[in-house]
C-alpha cells in the first residue's frame, strides 16, 4: 500500500511532467499564451489532494483483496492526477461564479487575469477580461484533466477502461448539475416552502460536491482495480454518506473557519448566499422576525465583520451547528457500517475508516 504522502509526491511528480509538456506546446506562440498556460499550472498548487487518496483507496482496496500488499502503479497515478486536475477546474468556474476574491490564499483565477489586464495597461474593461479568461481556464483545465484519464487509460482492459469513463462522465455531469443547481437555489429558495430548504440543500449538496469528492473517486479506482459488483456496492454506499459528511463540514468551515488555514475569508458562504443545510436549519429555528433579518442579510457581499460575526452568533444560538455536527457524526457512522462484510483489503478497510476521519474532522 502506497502511503499518502508517497502517493501525493507521485501524483504531484506527474502533473509537472505534464505541465512540462503543455508549457513546450506553447513556446513561441507568444507571452499571452505562456501566461494563459502559467495560470493553470499555478491554479495546481496546493490542496489536500484529497480525491486523489479516494481514487487511490478505491483501487488498493480491491487489489489487495486476496491480501496481497502492492504499490499504486502508474496509470492509477495518472488517473489521481486527472481527478486533481477536474477538482481544479471546478474551483476556477465556482470562484467566478462565486465572485471570490481568493482560493488556497491567492487571488482566484479571475482576479489574476484582472489583475494583469491591469498590469500590463490594456485597453478595454479588466474585470470582464479577468471573468472571460477565467472561463477559458476553467475549460482548459477539464480538458487537461481528459487528456490524463485517457493517458491513465491507454493500456488498460476494455471493460474496465469503459467503466472509469463512464464513472467520469457521470461525474462530471453531476458536478455541472449540481453547480447549476447551487446557483439556482441561491434565487429560488424565496418561492419554495420553508420546510423543503433542508432537503434542497442536501440535494445541491450531493451532486456539487460528495459525490466526486468521495464516492465517485472510490468507484473510479475500483474500476481500474476491476472491481466487482459486491466490491462496487460496498464502496458506492460508504462513499455516499462520507461526501455528504465532507460536504457538511465544508459548509461549517465556510461560515466559521479561519481564513489563515482554509485560504478564504471567515464568512465567504455568508458574504456569497449559500444556502447550505447549516442555514437551512438555522432558518427553521428561527422567529419570523430573525429569519427576516437572516435573509436581508445573507449575499450581501459587503458584510462587515461585525454582520459576519453576529450571523455566527445566530447560528449557533438557533443549535444548527449542533445539528449538523450531529448528521457529520452519523454519516460518518452510516460509511464505516457499510464497509463491514465487505470483500475489500482488510488493510486497506483501515486506512478507508483513516481517510473519513481526514475528510470530515478537518479545518480546511
Amino acid at each position: 500500500m502506497t502511503s499518502s504522502s508517497s502517493l501525493m509526491d507521485a501524483v504531484s511528480q506527474r502533473l509537472g511532467r505534464f505541465a512540462t509538456a503543455r508549457r513546450e506546446e506553447v513556446e513561441g506562440v507568444g507571452a499571452e499564451a505562456a501566461a494563459f498556460i502559467g495560470a493553470g499550472i499555478d491554479a495546481l498548487r496546493g490542496g489536500k489532494g484529497l480525491r486523489a487518496r479516494f481514487l487511490a483507496a478505491g483501487w488498493t482496496a480491491v487489489a489487495e483483496a486476496d491480501g496481497r500488499r502492492c504499490d499504486v502503479p502508474d496509470d492509477v497515478v495518472t488517473a489521481a492526477a486527472a481527478l486533481e486536475v477536474f477538482h481544479v477546474a471546478a474551483l476556477v468556474h465556482d470562484d467566478l461564479i462565486d465572485n471570490s476574491d481568493t482560493r488556497r490564499g491567492r487571488p482566484a483565477a479571475h482576479r489574476r487575469f484582472e489583475a494583469g489586464h491591469r498590469a500590463d495597461a490594456w485597453t478595454g474593461d479588466a474585470e470582464q477580461f479577468g471573468r472571460s479568461a477565467a472561463i477559458l481556464l476553467g475549460d482548459l483545465l477539464i480538458g487537461w484533466s481528459d487528456d490524463l484519464l485517457e493517458d491513465a487509460l491507454a493500456e488498460a482492459d476494455r471493460a474496465r477502461a469503459a467503466t472509469a469513463r463512464e464513472i467520469y462522465a457521470r461525474m462530471r455531469r453531476d458536478v455541472t448539475v449540481g453547480q447549476f443547481l447551487d446557483v439556482a437555489e441561491e434565487s429560488a429558495w424565496v418561492v419554495a416552502d420553508d420546510a423543503e430548504h433542508a432537503d434542497r440543500a442536501l440535494r445541491v449538496a450531493a451532486f456539487k460536491s460528495a459525490r466526486y469528492s468521495v464516492q465517485q473517486p472510490l468507484l473510479l479506482g475500483a474500476a481500474l482495480a476491476g472491481a466487482d459488483e459486491a466490491q462496487r456496492t460496498a464502496l458506492a454506499d460508504f462513499g455516499e454518506p462520507l461526501g455528504l459528511a465532507f460536504q457538511l463540514r465544508d459548509d461549517v468551515l465556510g461560515v466559521f473557519g479561519d481564513a489563515a488555514v482554509t485560504g478564504k475569508p471567515a464568512g465567504d458562504d455568508l458574504r456569497e448566499g449559500k444556502r447550505t443545510v447549516l442555514i437551512a436549519l438555522t432558518r427553521a429555528a428561527l422567529p419570523t422576525g430573525g429569519r427576516r433579518t437572516l435573509d436581508e442579510l445573507l449575499g450581501d457581499p459587503f458584510l462587515s465583520d461585525a454582520q459576519i460575526a453576529a450571523l455566527q452568533r445566530t447560528i449557533v444560538d438557533s443549535g444548527a451547528i449542533v445539528r449538523v455536527e450531529e448528521m457529520i457524526t452519523s454519516s460518518v457512522r452510516t460509511a464505516e457500517r457499510a464497509l463491514s462484510g465487505a470483500r475489500l483489503s482488510h488493510a486497506s478497510v483501515g486506512d478507508l475508516r483513516d481517510l473519513a476521519r481526514a475528510a470530515t474532522a478537518r479545518d480546511t
